[in-house]
């Protein structure tokens, strides 16, 4: 099993890595981050995309699905932002994985591969 730190600095050695965060939806605070150097605050970031995470939360409720959340990719002119909600937690855990990548040198799908094996390892 994988602490914090192990798992933001297996995200960070994805090529194209722009930051990483561990943040709780429910309280919007970042439990660790690396990265983000001088392009973005990545506890400003964490703490934005928590409102990304509850809203579509909302929107699966109002719709009445059942399905619960893998991940949301929101793509910018010169990013990807990743966001991978965290499964099988202990009862009141709300986590999510929140990764930004430069486009035009990351790969998505590999990103999304490892964000998995992340998640599966971590023990928060």
């Amino acid at each position: 099993m994988a602490n914090i730190e192990t798992a933001l600095k297996e995200a960070m050695a994805l090529d194209g890595a722009v930051g990483v965060a561990l943040v709780d939806y429910t309280s919007g605070l970042t439990l660790g981050y690396m990265g983000g150097d001088g392009i973005m605050d990545m506890t400003m970031a964490a703490a934005g995309n928590t409102d990304v995470v509850r809203a579509k939360m909302r929107t699966l409720e109002l719709l009445g699905l059942q399905d619960g959340i893998e991940d949301i990719l929101i793509t910018l002119d010169t990013q990807y932002h990743l966001i991978r909600l965290l499964r099988g937690r202990r009862s009141g855990d709300a986590l999510f994985l929140y990764l930004a990548l430069h486009k035009n040198r990351a790969n998505l799908g590999l990103a999304r591969h490892q964000l998995r094996k992340i998640e599966s390892e971590l023990d928060v």
